[in-house]
């Protein structure tokens, strides 16, 4: 006898735990799917970004394309470091603040 009220809680758990679970799958995927048409749909109709040319991303300005930078820790330096550039990481591009990258506006 004292076995029911512990298989009836352990059922009424897998339940709600399961629902719960299954709830949270398919509203995650209904919007990631309302996401995605939002931005097709913008993509269709937007212009494309005048900064990148609607590329997405443009020559780093900090480096200007060469990957490293001058750097010394010192105010006025007796020598110079060349170091990697911490905008791009030394990609000699980077992403377009404009449009963020999406290539549109």
């Amino acid at each position: 006898m004292p076995l029911e009220p512990i298989r009836f809680l352990r059922t009424t758990a897998g339940v709600a735990v399961g629902g719960f679970v299954i709830i949270t799958a398919v509203s995650s995927a209904a919007l990631g799917a309302f996401r995605y048409t939002i931005e097709e749909k913008r993509k269709k109709s937007g212009m494309a970004c005048r900064v990148c040319r609607g590329k997405g991303f443009y020559i780093c300005k900090l480096c200007k394309g060469n990957a490293t930078i001058k750097w010394s820790p010192l105010y006025d330096p007796v020598c110079i470091n060349p170091c990697l550039c911490p905008t791009c990481d030394g990609h000699r591009v980077q992403k377009c603040l404009n449009c963020l990258g999406k290539e549109y506006w």
